[in-house]
């Protein structure tokens, strides 16, 4: 039997209440198990300038399988025309953490 696979998202929004929409949303939809946020100060370079700006980072905990949705969903709420959403996968945890990863989302 093939190991189940689990991923952390990491996504940026431009303020507390984009990043809680996004998580309810996520969790909500069992797109997520668990979804943090935390404050973040960001620079990056658009459209030719280096800019600066306080931002939320989230921290999305689901299945490999679902990354695909995760993206396009977040893609319909997010406020920036490019939002950063990218994902890592989990090669080791707490069995029984990623258990309820699984559980979670089914």
């Amino acid at each position: 039997m093939a190991e189940m696979q689990y991923r952390s998202i990491y996504i940026t929004a431009k303020d507390e209440s984009e990043a809680r929409e996004i998580g309810v949303k996520l969790v909500a939809e069992k797109l997520a198990a668990c979804v943090n946020f935390f404050p973040v100060h960001s620079i990056y370079r658009w459209r030719g300038k280096i800019e600066e700006a306080g931002e939320i980072a989230l921290i999305v905990k689901t299945r490999a399988g679902l990354v695909d949705r995760v993206i396009k969903r977040v893609k319909e709420l997010h406020s920036y025309k490019v939002p950063c959403i990218v994902s890592w996968a989990i090669d080791k945890g707490n069995t029984d953490y990623l258990g309820w990863i699984k559980e979670s989302t089914e």
